[in-house]
């Protein structure tokens, strides 16, 4: 099953390009991590908006609440599409990193992925 790739962009042949399922749902999880709340038009509640905690004081507390923030905007946007296992979160200086543990509902498999940005 392909979907719709995600920056959107066009293929070598001029269509619309398109990624595997499991990428998809990858690319999914990577928008709702990196939106902030009030970016998309006619959803201003989608997101999580991580980035902005990246310049709060590192400390146990910032990590539990961000664990908290992902968590709860990856169930109440992607609840039907992965069965969220875990959520790891780096917060080294200017870089934030974001391991993710699910289950794909579709296929049953099971993915890690990590995400980072540097500010």
């Amino acid at each position: 099953m392909l979907e719709i790739a995600y920056p959107f962009e066009l293929d070598g042949r001029g269509r619309v390009a398109q990624s595997p399922y499991e990428t998809h749902v990858r690319q999914m999880i990577e928008q709702v991590l990196f939106t902030n709340p009030g970016e998309r038009v006619n959803r201003p509640d989608f997101g999580c908006g991580i980035m902005q905690l990246v310049f709060a004081p590192n400390s146990d507390e910032l990590v539990t609440a961000t664990q908290f923030l992902i968590e709860g905007a990856l169930n109440t946007w992607l609840n039907d599409v992965i069965s969220l296992e875990g959520v790891q979160i780096e917060n080294d200086d200017s870089r934030l990193v974001v391991t993710i543990q699910y289950i794909v509902r579709l296929t049953q498999q099971r993915q890690v992925s990590r995400f980072s940005r540097e500010v």
